[in-house]
């Protein structure tokens, strides 16, 4: 298993993640790269070059292409390739729009279901995100998402805790877009804490609006600092 932050390894709902195959591995790969910017939006996926630097084949590169369109992270062309899926307003409206109807919710059952080592583990990640944040790393976004799914996973089916990784894994890129400018990753983590409270105290209330503010405030944000399609 990677050595990195300790959120690392611990974002899904299985006590471990098992990588099996080529393709598995390729896909975090690949979209490790896509998340963390070193490839930028609307960049074609040069997968001779790809295979060519791992020593493997185009078979199943293409079974982790294949799945990261899945996850609209990348967009297959005809007689292209692939490219990586490029930011855009109406995709960050849809996606806020899900988090925000599914999120605050799981949030609250996983609040309700919660046990001592689940506080324990959700303090763990929240400090693993304070860590990334000071120390500037580059796997900020998946300790960020760790933090979210730690407490969701509690009070959460396994159908609903998927489609919630899923969704946080498409905003990645835009909660860092969101978060460039100075003083918002600081921000982000003040409000992690309160959620986090509220969420250990069992103060549904409170936790509810909280994690409601928390999307709408980035949501909002990125409103206004994405181009719409058809604009200058």
């Amino acid at each position: 298993m990677h050595k990195g932050p300790l959120c690392m390894g611990i974002v899904r709902h299985s006590a471990s993640l098992q990588i099996r195959t080529i393709a598995d591995q390729l896909y975090y790969l690949i979209r490790k790269r896509i998340l963390q910017g070193e490839l930028a939006e609307g960049e074609p996926i040069r997968q001779d070059t790809i295979a060519a630097e791992l020593g493997i084949s185009k078979i199943p590169l293409r079974e982790a292409l294949a799945r990261l369109e899945q996850d609209g992270l990348v967009r297959s062309h005809v007689n292209r390739g692939f490219t990586v899926n490029t930011l855009s307003a109406e995709e960050a409206d849809e996606v806020f729009a899900l988090r925000l109807q599914l999120e605050p919710t799981a949030t609250v059952a996983g609040s309700r279901h919660a046990t001592a080592a689940d506080h324990a583990h959700a303090r763990a990640m929240l400090a693993a995100v304070g860590n990334a944040c000071m120390q500037g790393d580059g796997d900020w976004g998946e300790c960020n998402r760790a933090f979210h799914m730690s407490l969701i996973r509690p009070g959460a089916g396994t159908l609903t805790y998927t489609m919630i990784e899923r969704l946080n894994v498409i905003a990645d890129r835009y909660v860092r877009f969101h978060l460039g400018p100075m003083g918002r990753p600081e921000q982000a983590n003040i409000q992690h804490g309160k959620i986090l409270a509220a969420w250990i105290d069992r103060d549904e209330k409170t936790l509810l609006k909280l994690s409601r503010n928390h999307i709408r405030d980035t949501h909002e944000d990125l409103r206004k600092e994405l181009p719409r399609a058809g604009s200058k």
